[in-house]
């Protein structure tokens, strides 16, 4: 069948797609320091060239990586994980993955060489194992105890007190505390589990998940004299927390977003609500005024 040069053209956009990947790949196995996981992205890095020379058999061209792409999942990659960044960029080529049935009747069983290859791939990612996933329950269990137990705090705080320094001293000692408390509580929790997670790293994971979200919500209190202005920034904050590491977590674990979102954003608002409430009553009931 003869080839019209918008079917060439897609051809070209697949034939560099497939040698950025391999770029990609192989600049990322380079920067590991564990062999399992860089044997495996060299083993995909190979598969994509070869992807590469099959689409040139038929093009008949050479065909220069995109670099953009290689220098920002490589970037991304090293900054937010290896695992995060690689199912980051397959997302963004499932689209481009649909427009292989344009090519049905110019390829032959183009379609199954696609799902096979994507199904190889695949199984190959699933392969990889990197530690900040390992003790992504760590993490989770850090970050969500602090957006509910402080949004809570601090909505009781802030119209029980009505002083910004206040609020932030009793937020952080309440904080502090709170964050030792729970990073032991992981260590002896994973300690007396049957499980490949070492319990010192573990409780670091929540330990220092919890800081930083108690830092996080104190912050407006130290930077700002209007106390419900920081209440609507430290809410806002937490919303925002909840959705840039759902995001995170969906992407590089395969998990849904949406349900995960709404269930954490949801709980940390309702008590930081019932909260408010309670620090209102309280205030009445004792006749507190500061």
């Amino acid at each position: 069948m003869e080839i019209t040069d918008e079917t060439k053209r897609l051809m070209l956009d697949f034939q560099q797609n497939e040698i950025t990947e391999h770029h990609i790949y192989s600049r990322i196995a380079a920067s590991l320091k564990s062999p399992e996981n860089a044997a495996v992205l060299e083993r995909i890095a190979a598969d994509e060239l070869g992807h590469y020379h099959k689409w040139k058999h038929f093009t008949g061209q050479e065909v220069k990586p995109d670099w953009w792409k290689v220098w920002k999942y490589t970037w991304i990659s090293r900054v937010l994980g290896f695992t995060f960044g690689i199912k980051l960029m397959e997302r963004g080529e499932e689209t481009a993955e649909a427009n292989y049935s344009r090519l049905v009747g110019v390829i032959p069983n183009i379609e199954k060489i696609a799902q096979d290859e994507d199904a190889h791939e695949a199984a190959l990612i699933n392969m990889l194992d990197e530690e900040r996933l390992r003790y992504a329950g760590s993490v989770v269990l850090g970050l969500n105890d602090a957006l509910v137990e402080l949004t809570g705090a601090l909505a009781g705080l802030t119209l029980a007190l009505q002083n910004t320094h206040l609020i932030a001293l009793s937020g952080l000692i309440t904080g502090i505390a709170a964050s030792l408390s729970m990073a032991a509580s992981e260590y002896l929790s994973t300690r007396s589990e049957d499980t490949s997670k070492h319990p010192v790293r573990a409780a670091i994971y929540t330990g220092i998940a919890y800081i930083i979200t108690v830092t996080l919500l104190i912050l407006p209190y130290l930077l700002f004299q209007n106390y419900y202005l920081d209440l609507a920034i430290a809410l806002a904050t937490t919303v925002l927390i909840i959705a840039v590491f759902n995001y995170y977590i969906s992407v590089a674990k395969d998990e849904p977003f949406r349900k995960r979102f709404f269930e954490m954003a949801g709980l940390s608002l309702s008590v930081a609500a019932f909260s408010f409430g309670i620090g209102y009553l309280i205030r009445m009931w004792l006749g507190v005024e500061i």
